[in-house]
C-alpha cells in the first residue's frame, strides 16, 4: 500500500477549485473563471513546495502569471 502524501486535503482542494474554473471558463464566464484558475493554481504551487515538486512549481506558477497578465492587459 502507497503511503499517503502531506497535505493531500489542500492538494484536493485545488483541484476541486480547478475543476470549478474550468466550468466557468467552458460557459465563458469571464472574468470569474481567471480568478479561480489563478486561485486554484497558486494553492498547487504551495503543494509543489511543500512536496519538493519541482515541475509542479514552475507549471502552476506560470500559469498563475500567465492568468494575472491576461487580467492585467486584457
Amino acid at each position: 500500500m502507497s503511503e499517503k502524501k502531506p497535505y493531500q486535503s489542500l492538494a484536493w482542494i485545488g483541484t476541486a477549485i480547478l475543476i470549478m474554473a474550468a466550468i466557468l471558463a467552458a460557459f465563458n464566464q469571464y472574468p470569474y473563471y481567471v480568478y479561480l484558475f489563478c486561485l486554484a493554481n497558486s494553492i498547487w504551487v504551495i503543494i509543489g513546495i511543500l512536496w519538493r515538486e519541482n515541475s509542479l512549481v514552475v507549471l502552476n506558477a506560470g500559469l498563475t502569471l500567465i492568468y494575472l497578465a491576461g487580467l492585467i492587459w486584457a
